[in-house]
């Protein structure tokens, strides 16, 4: 299994990283990929990957709440960064109007910057959205040509895949709330289908049942894989099988 989202570099876990590791290494968890925040967040992922540079990969770019009226200083300085390849992606970026509207127009330009260097690279993007798909979709059709990538932690509707759809063959990330009582992801797995589905944890958040209001971590990823096993009426090991082989086609990944 793979967990394509989490950010276990960051300081919530500063007090037992190695041990974290571990635990995911004996969950059966064979790689993990770091999706970056901001420019000084890059450093942390840099020392991690430097740590367990078989075992983890970096994306750089800047969330949407990160987007403040200096973004295009930090964008400039992360562009440059891609001139190498140490970094498989590009994310996590997208749109958040969840809780602050007041940057909006900066954060579709970025979204777009970010998303031509995706073209421009070759590489995916690693998208987060938070009360923005409709901004997403109109910096998808502002462009040309659009790359690959995953919708990490999906939220949306059927006609938001629908939408999708129509712009592209896009992958979507599963995690923790997939398992939550009232949410109505279940009901749309079926719809997103095993083979464009990949796993995630966005840890230190979202913990999956029956690890919720816990700290979330890389271990944790058997339980969204057997959920979604489950719901969709196969075995664990068709879903971790799949889910492995979409990830590293689309992140490029060695096989392991």
């Amino acid at each position: 299994m793979i967990d394509t989202h989490s950010h276990i570099y960051c300081d919530a876990f500063d007090e037992d990283r190695d041990e974290v590791v571990a635990r995911a290494q004996q969950a059966g968890i064979n790689h993990i990929i770091l999706p970056n925040e901001n420019l000084k967040s890059v450093e942390l992922l840099r020392r991690m990957h430097s740590q367990y540079p078989d075992y983890t990969s970096m994306a750089v770019g800047l969330h949407p709440e990160e987007v403040r009226p200096d973004y295009l200083e930090e964008l400039n300085a992360m562009r440059h960064m891609l001139d190498s390849d140490e970094f498989i992606a590009v994310g996590e970026i997208g749109i958040d109007l969840y809780w602050d509207k007041t940057y909006r127009n900066e954060q579709m330009e970025a979204l777009k910057i970010q998303l031509q260097w995706c073209v421009d690279k070759d590489i995916p993007f690693i998208m987060h959205c938070r009360d923005g798909m409709d901004e997403i979709l109109e910096v998808m059709d502002s462009m040309p040509r659009l790359p690959r990538g995953v919708f990490h932690c999906f939220g949306g509707d059927a006609e938001d895949v629908k939408r999708l759809r129509q712009r592209g063959d896009f992958y979507f990330g599963v995690g923790g709330v997939v398992t939550f009582k009232k949410s109505t992801l279940p009901a749309l797995l079926p719809e997103i289908g095993l083979d464009r589905i990949v796993l995630e944890t966005d840890a230190p958040y979202l913990a999956p049942v029956p690890m919720r209001g816990k700290r979330n971590e890389s271990s944790f990823i058997p339980y969204i894989n057997d959920f979604i096993a489950q719901t969709l009426g196969v075995t664990p090991e068709e879903v971790s099988r799949v889910t492995d082989r979409n990830a590293r086609t689309l992140f490029g990944l060695d096989a392991g």
